[in-house]
């Protein structure tokens, strides 16, 4: 959580936890090359998080590779559960489209 330059409480600040609720977060698959599945991550707001810490932390959880580009998070293979309920920990909205 980044210290705020007030000097009041950073418990006064939630930004962060308002930012997280008015975002929906879209998760959906799309078959690539050779027939291979890619988990799409897409609706964050950029300026309020940072998508390469939120991809590394969840290519970690879920223990799969994957990469930021234009603006959202691919993983490999059908990854949409595990990512929702990372997601739904962290405190985002989720939505599964099939």
């Amino acid at each position: 959580m980044k210290k705020a330059i007030t000097g009041l409480p950073d418990e006064l600040f939630a930004w962060e936890e308002i930012s997280k609720e008015q975002q929906v977060i879209k998760i959906y698959t799309d078959r690539r090359r050779y027939g291979k599945t890619v988990t799409i991550i897409e609706g964050f707001n950029e300026k309020d998080v940072d998508l390469k810490d939120i991809a590394k932390a969840l290519k970690r959880k879920v223990a799969t590779g994957g990469t930021v580009k234009d603006g959202r998070i691919e993983l490999q293979g059908d990854q949409r559960e595990k990512a929702r309920r990372f997601l739904e920990d962290m405190g985002y909205i989720v939505e599964i489209i099939e």
